[in-house]
């Protein structure tokens, strides 16, 4: 809410001559009357020392000698005020403006008192008095507005504030609000078509209004103002949101390609759209492998993204399709690329390995993560059965026994170790602790 900062007035001020300036601060106000002029000067120099009622008792003497006058019964409201004497201090408001209601001073205070108390329709009905007298506060009404959910009334305003002054930060977070429930989604779009109509350079109201369609799935109409925006501005970025997603359910790779590309190296549009593009570019690459240099070279614009690790995102992905070999070359990519002892993305490697077989790799990997994280089961049970696979049972035999003694409550990991003590006893030519092992991990099986 706005606040106006009263100037407080200084001592020393007596022989200041008399003089009423429009809108001056009350207080800045001199007075003739010697009795008048000491009993108000004191009021000011309690109230300065926050001797609120002994202020207001010099006010009072100050009212007895000139009854009319409405700055007094403005400092007697806000020394009330300062005493949360909220019904007296809005009466001493209130009849300073019945005594001059041209000043705003007044008026403030009691929407300072309707305020604090939470008594937003009365102060909604004070702050229309203000506004004759200062437009700023038309922001305050579109408040008072939305605490008290006259949405109707707050987007009318903000339109209008908006098309005379232009967006602020506060004014379209309260129309993604009112928006986000959808029952004016339809007069917003009425007044960004007439907005665009009348000013067609304006790339905000298409995006708005993108995105408007956007939510109600209307794919049509996302196209179709998409393609105004290009038409109107050639150069905007965000026209090639919407047109990337029209191009590829068209099939049509290249132009697709060239909007994706537009949009992933602009630094205008928000890195959660970049990734949805790439996410959808991926799943076209997918069916469409011939377009994978181009997926590449997308990718690349992710290379310093902090918060999403992209290539191992693209690994996993060709990982749940149990498209091994590529899930490989994102995974290493990715290692390559951010840091090398990621434990998940190390996981996901030395699975895809295994899955294909190549038990070397997964020898010399779980070496590699044992030494850097030696508390992590996980890959003592990959050594283990690289060894395993490899024909060293020993050397199984001992890592997964080592192993053993990090794992907790991870009974999936638990039974796998077993079967694979059991894989190295068995290579030993151990049978009976073979079968302990092979017994032991049916029996947590069946706890599954």
């Amino acid at each position: 809410m706005r606040k106006q900062t009263l100037v407080l007035i200084f001592f020393g001020m007596f022989c200041i001559p008399v003089s009423l300036v429009a809108q001056t601060e009350p207080e800045e106000i001199t007075i003739v009357n010697n009795e008048f002029q000491d009993s108000f000067y004191e009021s000011l120099l309690q109230k300065g020392i926050e001797n609120y009622d002994k202020a207001i008792i010099a006010l009072e003497k100050c009212l007895m000698i000139e009854p009319n006058n409405a700055t007094v019964y403005f400092e007697l409201g806000k020394n009330y005020l300062a005493l949360k004497n909220y019904q007296n201090a809005y009466n001493s408001f209130e009849h300073a403006t019945q005594l001059d209601p041209n000043n705003k001073w007044f008026w403030e205070g009691m929407y300072d008192v309707s305020y604090q108390t939470k008594n937003y329709t009365q102060a909604i009905a004070v702050i229309n008095k203000l506004i004759p007298l200062d437009q700023g506060y038309k922001d305050d009404l579109i408040s008072l507005y939305m605490v008290t959910n006259q949405y109707d009334k707050a987007l009318l305003l903000i339109n209008e504030l908006n098309d005379k002054f232009g967006n602020t930060e506060e004014r379209e977070l309260y129309k993604i609000q009112i928006l986000s429930g959808g029952k004016y989604q339809d007069e917003e779009i009425a007044n960004l078509i007439s907005q665009i109509n009348k000013n067609p350079k304006e790339e905000s109201n298409y995006i708005n209004l993108i995105f408007l369609y956007s939510k109600n799935n209307d794919s049509d109409k996302v196209l179709e103002i998409a393609k105004k925006l290009e038409l109107a501005i050639p150069t905007s970025e965000w026209a090639q949101v919407s047109l990337f997603k029209s191009y590829l359910d068209k099939n049509d790779a290249v132009k697709a390609i060239q909007a994706m590309n537009i949009v992933l190296a602009s630094n205008k549009i928000d890195s959660k759209i970049k990734h949805r593009i790439l996410n959808e570019f991926l799943i076209f690459v997918n069916v469409n492998p011939q377009y994978t240099t181009d997926l590449e070279k997308a990718i690349r614009y992710f290379d310093n993204d902090k918060e999403v690790n992209v290539t191992k995102e693209i690994g996993k992905f060709y990982h749940n399709k149990k498209q091994w070999g590529i899930a490989i070359k994102y995974y290493e990519q990715s290692l390559k690329n951010s840091t090398s002892d990621d434990i998940e993305t190390n996981l996901l490697l030395l699975q895809a390995y295994t899955e294909i077989g190549q038990f070397e790799l997964v020898s010399k990997k779980a070496t590699e993560m044992m030494e850097t994280f030696p508390t992590q089961p996980q890959f003592y049970y990959y050594l283990g059965l690289s060894n395993n696979q490899l024909g060293q049972f020993k050397k199984a035999k001992e890592v997964l026994e080592m192993g053993l003694d990090y794992l907790v409550e991870d009974l999936t990991l638990e039974i796998n170790f077993n079967i694979q003590l059991g894989e190295a006893y068995n290579g030993l030519g151990d049978f009976k602790k073979k079968e302990i092992y092979f017994s032991k991990a049916n029996q947590l099986i069946k706890q599954k």
